[in-house]
């Protein structure tokens, strides 16, 4: 069931009366509006403008949902392809005018090399979990040229859980990692599966990398525990 790609879909079409409702593992129910996923440059966060600034060469935008990047990146002239493992979500691509689109995991994809890799709206939320990194780094890496980059934006969400009188923070009991979350997305009459997501902090991105035989930049910091970081090999 492609919920995600559902709604984007009908948005697309003009067929659109209410917006995704997510919950997550940390007892938070959310709304995504549609219409903030196709959103033009002005009304990106601050961070999103910066990594598509950066943006060089031929441009792969992985988890590409609306185009949103894609579509900017195209209008300026560049060539990018945006792969989303949503069919829905890539035939609002190609609705929305973008020439290169691919449905396809990310873990599956083969086909070519690139000087960009582009992970926005937490991108590297789609490794799932903190285990799967070094494989998820491992896939990046096949498909990157020797003087590329990666271009991600994550959030430490350190900030949801409960802090104690001296600035600590109650994380829950066990080996799990605080960041990684599952969710579950509603829209209309259908639900989705529950799916991993992964959040990092800028310290695990950095030792992780580096494990991983990748250079990590932070290049600048968001307003609320958000960063954008560059990889390189």
């Amino acid at each position: 069931m492609d919920v995600f790609g559902d709604a984007l879909f009908d948005y697309q079409r003009e067929s659109y009366t209410e917006d995704i409702l997510t919950h997550s593992s940390l007892d938070e129910d959310d709304v995504m509006p549609l219409s903030y996923l196709f959103r033009d440059f002005k009304g990106m966060p601050i961070l999103e403008q910066k990594a598509l600034q950066l943006c060089k060469g031929t441009i792969l935008d992985i988890g590409c949902g609306a185009g949103s990047h894609s579509l900017y990146l195209q209008n300026k002239g560049l060539e990018v392809t945006a792969l989303d493992y949503s069919k829905g979500a890539i035939e609002t691509c190609r609705l929305r005018g973008i020439k290169k689109c691919i449905a396809s995991d990310i873990m599956k994809y083969e086909e070519e090399q690139f000087d960009t890799l582009l992970l926005l709206m937490n991108g590297i939320g789609l490794a799932g979990e903190l285990k799967n990194l070094s494989a998820f780094f491992a896939k990046l890496k096949k498909i990157l040229k020797p003087n590329g980059q990666i271009l991600l934006d994550s959030s430490d969400i350190i900030y949801m859980f409960e802090e104690d009188e001296d600035g600590g923070r109650w994380l829950p009991a066990g080996d799990k990692y605080y960041g990684e979350v599952t969710f579950t997305m509603s829209y209309k009459d259908k639900k989705s599966d529950p799916f991993s997501w992964l959040y990092l902090d800028q310290h695990t991105l950095q030792r992780a990398a580096n494990a991983n035989h990748l250079n990590c930049e932070i290049v600048s910091l968001g307003e609320h525990f958000d960063y954008l970081a560059r990889l390189t090999l």
